[in-house]
């Protein structure tokens, strides 16, 4: 991949704070959810609950798809990205302090969250690095649906 597509990635993850993730469940269906998350650089980490379905679901498959974008009104202006990547829970506890920490750091316009929210301990949740292996970029302002694919 080249650095200015890269840039271009991290400028998508780094400006959003939500994105939707789609595990398979056991009956072959995917499940879409909505979930927080933090990155550094191309990596992802999100957390859900422990005995969650999609906790669940990742146990037994560890493929995920992603995207990550925003509303417009300007139907010319959509920007986002997809991604296929692997979700790999996180065992090591340093590793989900570090993560745990960084969450409240992506809501700074919510003074409660960096000073109030009380963030689960590591053991408490089922917290997951995310690692993308296709990334498409969604951008209608080089043309309708125009994306680029690129492997990371």
């Amino acid at each position: 991949m080249d650095e200015s597509m890269k840039q271009n990635i991290l400028a998508l993850l780094d400006s959003h704070r939500i994105m939707t993730i789609a595990t398979l469940r056991p009956d072959g269906w995917p499940q879409a959810t909505t979930v927080g998350y933090v990155n550094k650089d191309l990596t992802l980490w999100f957390l859900c609950g422990l005995e969650s379905q999609k906790a669940k679901n990742l146990a037994k498959d560890d493929r995920v798809s992603i995207t990550i974008d925003h509303d417009t009104p300007d139907v010319m202006s959509i920007t986002g990205l997809s991604m296929a990547a692997r979700a790999h829970r996180v065992t090591d506890r340093a590793e989900a302090e570090k993560v745990l920490a960084m969450l409240p750091l992506k809501y700074p316009d919510a003074p409660r969250a960096t000073a109030q929210l009380k963030m689960p301990a590591p053991d408490e949740v089922a917290l997951f690095r995310v690692v993308p292996e296709l990334v498409s970029v969604l951008d209608y302002t080089k043309g309708f649906a125009h994306t680029d694919l690129v492997s990371c």
